[in-house]
């Protein structure tokens, strides 16, 4: 599923590819993957270019230069494919952006969870979805106020979009390794300290998987994103990407607010 970092990459993706250019047409295979009627969306955008991208959480935005604002959200499966006209459809593109300079920007829909429309602004989106500041801009202050009023177990906490904005499940389990903070602590219960190092461990995780464009093999040895076999392990030794990244014990596999949940039982403990 596409999480902040990947969104990051689609965003830098489609500021390389496709600025600047006149929209000529919008193909849309499925209109169940709008949240914009046709009419209106053609109405409202061809003739015009995308001229900025933002990006809060896993939703991305694209402004053109008639004052317009194009949301898209990835779904579980979504992605973006620049190509010229001359080539083939790419698969499961199921809605086309056609560029008048001969390219094309596919929004590339495999399981068709995936959406696009258009809204008033950004700020009214968020507010009316209750999206919280982004990951990689929310203050500690933010983040302090937004888990302390919770009562339920800091993993779920962190999951919901209205605490914070973008981190998913291998993200808040990472986090809170690298915080040293147990998944199903109460997070009314948290300390400052702990509050602290969750906020500096949501930074730190999120730009290191942007820097490696969400490769997972290419992280750090010390991440316990390694113990999912997503990708090949970065160490010699098997199985050593089972146990935790210091050495501690075997990497626990469970279940908390029922989402897949890894975690060192030594490195995080409940106090």
């Amino acid at each position: 599923m596409p999480e902040l970092p990947e969104v990051e990459t689609y965003r830098h993706y489609f500021e390389a590819t496709s600025l600047h250019q006149a929209i000529e047409a919008i193909e849309v295979e499925d209109r169940k993957l709008l949240t914009t009627d046709y009419a209106t969306l053609t109405e409202t955008l061809v003739g015009q270019s995308f001229v900025a991208t933002r990006r809060v959480g896993k939703n991305l935005f694209a402004f053109t230069d008639g004052g317009h604002t194009l949301h898209l959200h990835f779904g579980m499966t979504g992605d973006l494919e620049y190509y010229h006209s001359s080539l083939p459809r790419p698969r499961h593109a199921r809605i086309v952006f056609v560029f008048r300079s001969g390219f094309n920007l596919g929004f590339i829909c495999p399981r068709k969870f995936e959406r696009i429309g258009l809204v008033s602004s950004v700020e009214e989106y968020l507010k009316r979805k209750k999206i919280a500041p982004d990951g990689l801009e929310i203050t500690l202050k933010q983040l302090t106020e937004n888990i302390q009023k919770r009562k339920s177990p800091i993993k779920p906490v962190l999951l919901d979009q209205s605490t914070v904005a973008g981190i998913g499940n291998w993200i808040v389990d990472e986090v809170l390794f690298q915080a040293k903070v147990h998944p199903e602590r109460l997070a009314n219960e948290l300390t400052a300290s702990e509050l602290e190092r969750i906020h500096s461990a949501i930074g730190f995780v999120l730009r290191t998987a942007i820097e490696h464009e969400a490769n997972y093999g290419f992280f750090p040895r010390s991440f316990l994103i390694h113990a999912r076999e997503w990708d090949t392990s970065p160490f010699d030794t098997p199985d050593q990407h089972k146990r935790c990244p210091e050495g501690h014990a075997d990497i626990v596999q469970t279940r908390v607010g029922g989402r897949a949940t890894y975690f060192c039982p030594v490195c995080q403990v409940i106090p």
